[in-house]
């Protein structure tokens, strides 16, 4: 029954995992919205480069004649009511680059949101596989929980013949005893968070099941150097400190072009009846624009727009080190979670020696049980801590391709 219920369960890879959670967590779903919406906007900027067309429309009806002439002793009066129409467009031929600058800075938007949906997806990576990993260890300790039981009842075993022939003390089994219910607890507790995790990762990544089961293939590799290998100027962050530089660049060039003539031509055609006849006509205009009172506060806006380009320059050159210094550390940190396994797998080979002595100790009664369930504890320990730092290289591993753009 119970292999029946497995083989329908679904089987999830790490890739699988991550797939999944690229196309369904809610995280780049909506950085994809905002390149949508960037892309909008710089289609937006774009209808600038093009004249405007405006059409106005009025009727009127006043109490009494708006105009009044008398001509060789009579009285001539017109305009109580009327209706006024037109239609123009407008080019504009000079704004200070404002039209050009606009552009570049919706582009620059589109670009940053690009950036934002590369970083998103490190993020639901990152977490995705945290969750991965998490599990995966989880699922090893019970294993290891699997081992010790076994171990227990053995030993419970061996204990109980002991005591029935009078050779052994009943409490040396009633501690075996309570090992045994510790470790039956131990595994509850390991079980409910394994059940929670998967509730967790299943909403993460847009599974609709959550009775799956992962499995863990270690297939990839990654080979290393002396020094961290990867490029700064390559890394969606520091591209990001870029935008920043161009985009303050760019607010600066609009606050210049702000306080500038503004120079546009355009034509329009218009009809009134307001003498009492339909009137219709078409012109041409041109029309120049100069901000007089505008330009004193203007200029400190320019400086304004000024400084923080500057500040943007400086951030860019400090974050830069400082990225520098995250693939360092990642990479340290690798190494460091591989040496930590090669410690690991020393102290589970030295737990192991020593839990055989201590129960060959105690068969022949040269040690006690105390001794031999403290070694029993001190091999679970040393086979959980390789767990921990195997799935611990794992995430190190994830976070070094991240810091240097792999």
């Amino acid at each position: 029954m119970t292999s029946a219920i497995c083989s329908a369960q679904t089987v999830y890879t790490l890739e699988q995992i991550l797939d999944s959670a690229r196309h369904n967590n809610i995280s780049i779903r909506n950085a994809q919205r905002s390149i949508d919406a960037a892309q909008h906007q710089r289609k937006e900027a774009f209808t600038k480069y093009f004249p405007s067309v405006s059409g106005t429309a009025a009727w009127f009806n006043a109490n009494r004649d708006m105009a009044k002439m008398d001509m060789m002793g009579m009285s001539m009066s017109m305009m109580k009511n009327g209706t006024i129409a037109s239609i123009n467009a407008t080019q504009p031929v000079f704004v200070g680059g404002q039209i050009i600058n606009g552009n570049r800075l919706a582009k620059i938007g589109e670009d940053v949101a690009m950036l934002q949906m590369q970083l998103s997806e490190n993020e639901v990576e990152k977490t995705a596989e945290q969750y991965f990993w998490q599990i995966i260890s989880l699922q090893e300790k019970l294993k290891t929980i699997a081992v010790v039981e076994t171990l227990l009842a053995d030993i419970h075993k061996d204990v109980d013949v002991a005591v029935r022939a009078g050779v052994a003390m009943r409490n040396d089994l009633l501690q075996v005893q309570l090992r045994q219910n510790d470790t039956e607890s131990q595994k509850l507790k390991i079980q409910n968070a394994i059940s929670i995790l998967k509730l967790l990762l299943a909403q993460y990544c847009g599974l609709r099941d959550t009775s799956f089961v992962i499995e863990h293939k270690d297939s990839r590799a990654v080979d290393f150097s002396e020094e961290p290998t990867g490029d700064v100027h390559s890394l969606p962050e520091y591209q990001l400190l870029g935008k920043q530089v161009e985009a303050a660049n760019l607010q600066h060039k609009l606050a210049v072009g702000q306080n500038m003539p503004s120079v546009a031509v355009g034509a329009g055609y218009n009809y009134h009846n307001l003498l009492d006849n339909d009137r219709t006509f078409g012109m041409v205009f041109a029309t120049v624009s100069i901000p007089i009172s505008d330009w004193w506060g203007g200029s400190h806006t320019i400086k304004r727009k000024k400084i923080e380009h500057l500040k943007a320059v400086e951030e860019q050159q400090d974050k830069s080190e400082l990225l520098k210094i995250r693939m360092q550390k990642a990479y340290n940190d690798v190494i460091e979670a591989r040496q930590q396994i090669n410690i690991a797998e020393r102290s589970i080979e030295q737990a192991e020696e020593n839990l055989r002595l201590n129960r060959d100790y105690y068969r022949a009664g040269i040690s006690k049980m105390t001794d031999l369930l403290e070694a029993q504890l001190l091999y679970q320990q040393a086979l959980d801590r390789h767990t921990d730092t195997y799935a611990d290289y794992q995430n190190k591993l994830l976070e070094y391709r991240q810091a240097i753009g792999q």
